[in-house]
């Protein structure tokens, strides 16, 4: 499959002046619905991951290559430009290169490498951050691994809430240095925070964990933020939906009685039955 194009739609995107709420995915079938509904952007998040994958907590147990391929099977379904958090790359700078590449091969439009410690080292009780230098060469790394000019790099760090803005400004100014197309800032900011911040900065601004009051995207456009994430309530609302549904039927409620159930015509769509109808009639008849 051809990714350019996807690549190109997500910095047009990225280039307008809104600020927009992506929409959280996690597998086929959501990416689709996403997309159906108008979001510009998909976003797979590294929590979502483990969750989806493994069944487990977002602590680094992960590897690359689970991740990749959950992130191939969401593009493969659609066109949603996918954004995907690349958590630490897996490693050091060499393993940032590699997972530039996976992920640039798995058709992500945009990825981001983040300045966290992970994963949490025996007896470490908070959260911490690299080194400036080797926060650097991860960025300076990922840049050199990209094949795609339209892939996207975005550098990642949560320091204005772990080390305070001070640093946090020291480090995205650096990582802008380096050439990344973008910067996420993880960790709930104040205005006064996010207005120090994009004062120093000239690229687009991303943000996550943002606090209920800065949930104004005029506001947050005025400051270059051009995406804040939500959240990733889709995925909690499909467990939610289905141990609700498994223990109404384990409690012996008839399938004909359950409430929330997808329509067949909504089925359908969102498994593309038509088109797979077309082919069967084309190809097999």
């Amino acid at each position: 499959m051809h990714w350019t194009d996807r690549r190109e739609r997500y910095r047009e995107t990225i280039a307008g002046e809104a600020c927009i709420h992506p929409g959280s995915v996690y597998d086929a079938i959501s990416a689709r619905i996403a997309e159906e509904l108008g979001f510009e952007i998909g976003m797979f998040a590294g929590s979502i991951a483990s969750f989806t994958v493994l069944g487990a907590p977002d602590l680094i147990v992960l590897t690359l290559t689970e991740f990749a391929a959950q992130a191939y099977r969401i593009n493969r379904a659609g066109k949603l430009p996918l954004m995907v958090d690349a958590d630490h790359g897996y490693g050091n700078a060499l393993n940032v290169m590699r997972t530039v590449q996976e992920l640039e091969t798995a058709g992500v439009a945009a990825l981001m490498i983040e300045d966290t410690l992970l994963p949490r080292a025996f007896g470490e009780t908070k959260s911490g951050v690299l080194s400036l230098e080797e926060g650097v060469g991860k960025m300076r790394a990922a840049l050199a691994a990209r094949e795609d000019p339209a892939l996207f790099i975005i550098g990642r760090t949560s320091a204005p809430s772990i080390t305070g803005l001070a640093d946090g400004i020291r480090r995205l100014k650096a990582y802008e240095q380096t050439g990344v197309d973008a910067l996420f800032i993880a960790g709930g900011l104040t205005r006064t925070e996010l207005d120090a911040i994009a004062a120093e900065i000239t690229i687009p601004l991303m943000l996550g964990g943002v606090p209920a009051d800065l949930l104004d995207t005029a506001y947050l456009a005025s400051r270059g933020v051009r995406v804040a994430l939500q959240g990733h309530q889709p995925f909690a609302a499909a467990v939610k939906a289905t141990y609700d549904t498994l223990k109404a039927l384990r409690d012996g409620t008839k399938p004909s009685a359950l409430t929330g159930i997808a329509s067949p015509e909504l089925m359908a769509r969102v498994t593309r039955n038509g088109d797979y109808r077309t082919w069967t009639e084309k190809f097999l008849n």
